[in-house]
């Protein structure tokens, strides 16, 4: 598509498609497809997290929602999962969540919800897309139908309430000693409030956004900061958000990353002892193999999907299952969530230690598969479709064959080459691996 990547629009703050006069574009678009369905109530709302640039795209994508004849509520910073929540708690047309998640503050995008709380599907992502391109005054309502703004100023509390009726009146976490790490981001006030609620000793980390910090040296993707933070304080836990809260790592009391494969491994297990486990499990083609392997040990269906908690989505929901996940910390509990949330992923953990279990040991399912991740920034986004490229994965594929896997990629939310590469013969996987990043580069 031109404008929407595997999980909505993203980019450099001021490039192409990130600034005022795109987001007015982008506002008018959406806001005249929902009005189109000619339902009673126009409504839209909108949240974001703590980048500054938000500042500056949000009275624009509100201008062209309003234009369009749009009813607008801004909920100032919150997690994309409280933005799903309250979208159809608010019975609302639209969610629009302003955000670039785990990406760092100079880029900034938009994450679109329907009614329903599940993120727009990529046939209704290209109807708007094609509403963007044409002439403005095509979508403008008149002047006696121009939509109002308000700001409500109860988002957070909102959130909380919906989190705590999906939890035990009983369930308290007096004396477990937390280390929350909040990315700076759009979790810095849900997340916090909501362990201190419950009574935990919570240490707090990456809770003191000023429109630059988001994802810098914090969050989900920089445990090592957390890891840090458990190892000092002697902690029972540690939780890592990520920009709009959305994904989730942990550290155990050891001091062991856990990443969302080993959190989705554990919770697979409890619910199948539970007998909540629905169908299976849902993962992407960046799961290692080795969760894949013990599913098959412990007879849970396993099914792969592209890359993106939306696709992760739409498969659950075909297939009936409720848990999916992504290896980077995405985790979709179907049975309380239409989108990844760290924070109800963290409670339901808990939960499952209570307080009785070090969590070394609730992690500690299965055996991962050496894996390497790599990126590689890229000028040419064709660069994938060029006959050496092809050829040297090729060659890599041939190799690797029957020892491991190598997957490569283009980025759906930034300008990088992604290259996945799963063995235990990790000599052969660094070669294969060199030659393809060699060629790219």
């Amino acid at each position: 598509m031109k404008y929407f990547g595997t999980d909505g629009i993203r980019g450099n703050v001021n490039s192409k498609n990130i600034n005022g006069d795109m987001f007015f574009k982008f506002g008018l678009a959406a806001g005249k497809y929902f009005t189109n369905l000619k339902k009673k109530k126009q409504i839209a709302i909108i949240a974001k997290d703590t980048r500054l640039s938000g500042y500056a795209l949000e009275p624009a994508l509100v201008s062209g929602l309003a234009s369009a004849g749009m009813h607008v509520f801004t909920l100032g910073p919150l997690p994309t999962n409280g933005l799903a929540m309250l979208t159809k708690s608010m019975n609302a047309n639209l969610g629009i969540m302003i955000t670039a998640s785990h990406n760092l503050y100079d880029d900034n995008g938009l994450k679109l919800f329907g009614p329903d709380g599940l993120k727009l599907s990529d046939k209704i992502q290209k109807k708007i897309e094609n509403l963007i391109d044409l002439n403005v005054k095509k979508h403008l309502s008149n002047p006696k139908s121009l939509g109002r703004v308000k700001r409500l100023e109860t988002g957070t509390d909102d959130y909380l309430a919906i989190i705590k009726k999906k939890i035990p009146k009983s369930f308290k976490l007096k004396n477990m000693k937390i280390v929350l790490d909040c990315a700076n981001g759009a979790g810095y006030k849900s997340a916090p409030k909501m362990l201190k609620t419950l009574g935990a000793k919570l240490t707090v980390i990456g809770d003191k956004p000023n429109g630059f910090n988001i994802n810098k040296n914090c969050g989900s993707t920089y445990p090592n900061t957390l890891q840090r933070y458990v190892k000092k304080y002697k902690a029972d836990l540690g939780i890592s958000l990520d920009g709009d809260a959305d994904r989730i790592i942990m550290c155990d009391e050891k001091g062991s990353i856990i990443d969302g494969d080993q959190i989705i491994a554990a919770l697979a297990v409890l619910w199948k002892k539970k007998r909540i486990l629905k169908g299976g499990v849902v993962g992407t083609s960046m799961s290692n193999y080795g969760l894949e392997d013990f599913f098959k040990r412990k007879k849970i269906k396993f099914i792969r999907a592209n890359v993106g908690d939306r696709y992760v989505k739409e498969i659950m929901q075909n297939k009936k299952f409720n848990l999916g996940g992504e290896q980077s910390g995405h985790i979709i509990l179907g049975k309380f969530a239409t989108t990844g949330d760290g924070l109800l992923v963290a409670l339901e953990v808990i939960q499952a230690l209570n307080k009785k279990i070090k969590a070394s040991n609730f992690f500690d399912v299965f055996e991962k598969i050496p894996q390497v991740l790599v990126n590689i920034k890229i000028k040419d986004e064709n660069i994938l479709k060029k006959f050496s490229v092809k050829n040297s994965i090729k060659i890599a594929n041939k190799l690797i064959k029957g020892y491991g896997r190598i997957l490569v990629r283009k980025s759906g939310t930034e300008a990088k080459i992604r290259i996945m590469g799963e063995s235990k013969n990790k000599v052969l996987l660094n070669k294969c691996i060199k030659n393809i990043i060699k060629t790219i580069n």
